[in-house]
């Protein structure tokens, strides 16, 4: 009885343990949160027109999910690929609640074949450790990403953004393909990492960016980098003016922590690309380093100095480590003093004496600096038109002042008959004259010889030294001196 007994409970469960079916292998399912999953099912062959379904806990009725008849159902939805032999069950907006053991089930007659499922759930979020760096706008940015020894021949990749579920459908560049625009990835197998390098940084290429390293069973590895990138406005320009020949001096402020670093001085107009000026340069020179700045000195300039130079103490170019110096290098000025004191030369003015019939040409006044020039010669014209006319009035007035002086004296001298008559005498046949005889005796003679004369004579020649003169001049007369007597000098003085 006790035998009975013991084979029909061995039997009944041998009928229970058919129902759930065989389990073939297991399939591990990883998923984010929020995001869907797929559950992959293979079969057998023989089974593509057979109904498949996915199931949870005793695969009761009201535990079956979905099945192939079915096709939508609520969060699931299921495809049964013939031709791989594959159904595949999508699980939409996963929950954390969905991490548990599943079944995927084929139906026949008799009992069903099962493939056990174990779905795993994760945030959608990355990480818990971040790198952050900070680059400036033009230059470039190196992102190192880490991975495990067992990941060495794995595909590696980079995208934007904290979901790991998005990345690599996402990926910027892959392993697969190093190259892509801005972006390079080099993979260095020997230390485990690998580095994508992006160029010609802008303000747009900051945020948060995720290395992945695929997995083959499980969740992709992922490590966090935030990048920031910063304007050039925050470089410190200064503008430095030095003469050929000479030395200047350029102050270069510098971080406390980098007190014992290289001090350098580049020329370029890309600090990315610029010339170091310290090393192999004579005439370069790092004075007085202290706790704050550096000092770099250019000794004999010359007129090739002249550019853009930047000095640092980092060999990263990090904010507020380096300053930006414009050089502009002349030739000393000769005479540069002299130069001062001398006068901007007057424009001449344009003169034009009017006629009857024209009038005067006016300056060019097509531009305003030469409306300016105009009224600058105004008060030259005036000057210079007195000028030429003056000399014309003064000799006039010349004129008929020495007329009437000259009348006044040939009236007033009477002393001798030479100068009466304004005849040339001979002195050989006046003896008495010069003798000392009163010529006053003889006014009678004076007078009727003097009227005898010609009124012509009475206008008589002047020289200019007498004009102003006293009359002893006429009491020095010689024999040249016959400038009174001479007719023809009078008729030249009355033309």
């Amino acid at each position: 009885m006790r035998n009975v007994q013991k084979l029909l409970f061995i039997f009944t469960l041998c009928l229970a343990l058919s129902c759930m079916g065989s389990a073939e292998g297991l399939i591990r399912v990883f998923g984010y949160e929020g995001r869907d999953v797929k559950v992959p099912c293979p079969y057998n062959p023989g089974y593509e027109s057979y109904e498949k379904y996915l199931c949870k806990d005793n695969c009761d009725y009201p535990d079956i999910l979905i099945t192939t008849t079915e096709k939508n159902k609520t969060r699931f939805f299921i495809y049964d690929d013939k031709s791989t032999r594959i159904f595949t069950t999508t699980i939409s907006n996963l929950q954390s609640t969905d991490a548990r053991g599943y079944w995927c089930g084929v139906s026949r007659n008799g009992k069903d074949i099962y493939t056990e499922v174990k779905l795993e759930t994760r945030k959608d979020s990355c990480c818990n450790t971040v790198n952050t760096i900070q680059h400036i706008e033009g230059g470039s940015a190196a992102i190192t990403c880490p991975y495990d020894s067992e990941s060495v021949r794995k595909l590696k990749y980079i995208c934007r953004g904290n979901q790991p579920s998005k990345c690599l459908h996402q990926a910027m560049i892959t392993s697969n393909s190093p190259q892509k625009g801005r972006f390079k990835l080099v993979d260095d197998g020997q230390s485990r990492k690998f580095t994508v390098t992006i160029s010609d940084l802008n303000l747009n290429d900051s945020g948060s960016y995720l290395c992945g390293v695929q997995s083959n069973s499980g969740l992709d590895v992922f490590s966090a980098t935030v990048l920031k990138v910063k304007e050039w406005c925050c470089v410190k320009y200064e503008t430095v003016r030095g003469t050929v020949g000479l030395s200047v001096t350029l102050q270069c402020p510098y971080q406390p922590d980098q007190r014992n670093n290289r001090k350098f001085l580049c020329k370029g107009s890309d600090r990315s690309s610029c010339k170091d000026m310290i090393m192999g340069q004579s005439r370069f020179r790092v004075l007085n380093v202290s706790s704050h700045s550096f000092w770099v000195t250019i000794n004999k300039l010359e007129e090739g100095d002249s550019g853009t130079y930047w000095c640092r103490s980092d060999l990263d170019w990090n904010i507020g480590k380096y300053t930006q110096f414009h050089l502009s290098v002349e030739k000393e000025e000769q005479d540069a003093g002299k130069k001062k004191n001398l006068k901007e030369p007057r424009q001449p003015a344009t003169l034009a004496y009017p006629h009857k019939s024209s009038t005067v040409k006016p300056i060019n006044t097509a531009t305003p600096a030469a409306s300016n020039d105009l009224i600058k010669g105004l008060p030259d014209v005036a000057l210079f038109s007195l000028s030429a006319v003056l000399p014309v009035l003064l000799l006039l007035l010349l004129k008929i002042i020495l007329v009437h002086v000259f009348k006044n004296k040939c009236n007033k001298v009477k002393d001798t008959e030479i100068i009466a008559n304004c005849y040339k005498l001979d002195f050989a046949d006046a003896p008495d004259v010069w003798g000392g005889e009163d010529v006053y005796q003889n006014d009678d003679a004076i007078v009727m010889r003097a009227k005898q004369g010609t009124m012509k004579q009475e206008n008589a020649s002047y020289r200019f030294d007498n004009v102003y003169g006293n009359e002893a001049d006429y009491e020095n007369v010689t024999e040249n001196e016959d400038i009174y007597c001479n007719e023809e000098f009078h008729k030249a003085l009355r033309k």
